[in-house]
């Protein structure tokens, strides 16, 4: 490596024990990791980085590269293990980043929100077309997620109505957008997730993005305030919307970029409950990829800069997502309080029609659903137990009960989030040590998988059938499953994490 790549003498250097304890658990020889770091540095264009065994062995030693290895390290070892490796979390000293197109800093502005989202979508449908979608994108993950996020809070510069500058006034387009016009736009968001719901993030994800393409190109336009706020409601939406089936089927940078793009469009909507809404995907996302810590901090954001306006079935999705957070944490009072105070904010749901469209999906197989699930981690967490177990299981039947009875046979309602707690019971047989009756569910949520596009589900479904059959290869039932799932359901897992 050129002398350009490295910072520091060998004077005065501590040997970096966390790095050392990700490579050891690696399985990486030095040799190995160096020719990585080369393959990765020439794809980022990053041609002057040639390193070798000792530049590893100094990395190893206390010395602290200069970027790009960080950033480098940290893809390398989030791909090897699955979850959001921090530069920081290895011991290095990442370089700040200035707000740009891979990162989540970015300015708090209307103008430069709008042409975020408009060149992010543009780039995201040509690289998708090239088959490279989220290759080139950085996963934030820690205080790089959350002190940005934080600044949702803050009040816009001149307050929430004050008008474009002058010299914006002076050359934008007059509008160019009917009433109905902007009423269709509102109603093909509601069926965009009606799609997702049925069939998955894979399916219509391009054309959620091309939609949202089109709608920033509208926001170049001169718009009285209200039909303004409109917009950038309906691209908050359409971002959001575009960051779930991102993370739906496993596109987890690109997911994180397009939450992060719409609670920038929410807040230039002064719509505080659906910025709310946003935080508690990223928090969900952050349970999913194991930083627990990032997601309690994301869901108690979103808690307080959305408790005004929200109405009682928002407050329960929050506390639900709150009890996942404190049970992955392993803190069974907390998550006990919080799943207790989704059921009671729940009960007030339903009474007026106050509620945004985006949070219908939280129905009461959704709260059942959740909570079983804060418990079945729970369980985990807690070396299998059976008292947390006991508590998932009436729970995730309920759900189950429900989902089955709206989807029926007829391929309508909430298809994932039926195989999805198909293949949440099934885990709760699986710590019950029940292998048949694992086996059995499972195997209704692969009959149900294979009419989605997840690959969320897949995955769910792919590391239950492998947990039974570590323990239970012996049963039948398993057995057969694990063959027929090879054959039904083959091996495509989520693109790999870039931090």
């Amino acid at each position: 490596m050129s002398g350009n790549d490295s910072s520091g003498g060998a004077a005065g250097k501590r040997p970096n024990e966390l790095l050392a304890s990700w490579f050891v658990r690696s399985g990486w020889s030095k040799g190995e990791l160096a020719r990585q770091v080369n393959r990765r540095a020439r794809r980022l264009g990053a041609h002057h980085v040639s390193t070798d065994t000792s530049r590893v062995r100094r990395w190893l030693d206390g010395e602290q590269p200069r970027e790009p290895i960080p950033r480098i390290l940290s893809e390398l070892f989030s791909e090897r293990f699955g979850c959001v490796v921090s530069a920081e979390d290895l011991g290095l000293r990442a370089c700040r980043r200035t707000a740009s197109a891979d990162g989540v800093d970015l300015p708090w502005t209307g103008p430069q929100t709008v042409e975020m989202i408009g060149e992010f979508s543009r780039s995201d449908l040509m690289l998708a077309r090239r088959g490279f979608l989220g290759t080139s994108l950085v996963m934030a993950a820690g205080p790089a997620l959350i002190e940005p996020m934080q600044r949702w809070l803050v009040p816009a510069p001149g307050g929430p109505d004050a008008a474009p500058p002058a010299a914006d006034r002076g050359t934008r387009r007059t509008s160019r957008l009917s009433g109905p016009e902007l009423e269709l736009l509102e109603q093909t968001v509601v069926m965009f997730r009606e799609w997702d719901a049925q069939c998955g993030g894979g399916l219509r994800r391009k054309a959620v993005v091309g939609q949202l393409h089109e709608v920033t190109d509208l926001l170049q336009d001169s718009h009285p305030e209200p039909v303004r706020r409109r917009l950038f409601r309906v691209t908050a939406e359409l971002s959001e919307l575009a960051g779930w089936m991102s993370y739906d089927i496993g596109l987890q940078p690109t997911a994180q970029k397009y939450f992060v793009l719409a609670l920038h469009a929410a807040k230039e909507a002064g719509d505080r409950p659906l910025g709310s809404y946003v935080l508690s995907n990223m928090s969900r996302q952050m349970i999913h990829l194991g930083r627990p810590e990032d997601a309690l901090e994301l869901i108690h954001l979103a808690q307080y800069g959305g408790r005004a306006g929200a109405t009682p079935r928002t407050q329960a999705m929050l506390y639900a997502m709150e009890a996942r957070a404190y049970a992955n944490l392993g803190k069974p009072d907390k998550c006990h309080r919080a799943v207790r105070m989704a059921e009671d904010a729940f009960s007030d749901a339903g009474r007026d029609d106050t509620d945004p469209g985006w949070i219908t999906f939280f129905s009461e197989a959704e709260l059942h659903a959740e909570n079983a699930h804060s418990y079945r981690d729970l369980a985990y967490v807690a070396g299998r137990s059976p008292a947390y177990t006991s508590l998932a299981q009436p729970a995730m039947g309920k759900a189950v009960e429900l989902f089955g009875r709206e989807c029926g046979e007829d391929g309508g309602g909430h298809q994932r989030s039926y195989a999805l707690n198909l293949t949440g019971m099934a885990t709760v047989h699986l710590l019950q040590r029940e292998p048949e009756q694992c086996a059995a569910l499972a195997g209704q949520a692969l009959e149900v998988a294979k009419r989605l596009r997840s690959e969320r589900v897949n995955n769910r479904i792919r590391k239950t059938v492998a947990g039974a059959a570590r323990e239970f290869g012996h049963v039948a039932e398993v057995a057969e499953l694990t063959e027929r799932l090879a054959g039904e359901l083959p091996e495509g897992g989520e693109v790999a994490l870039a931090v």
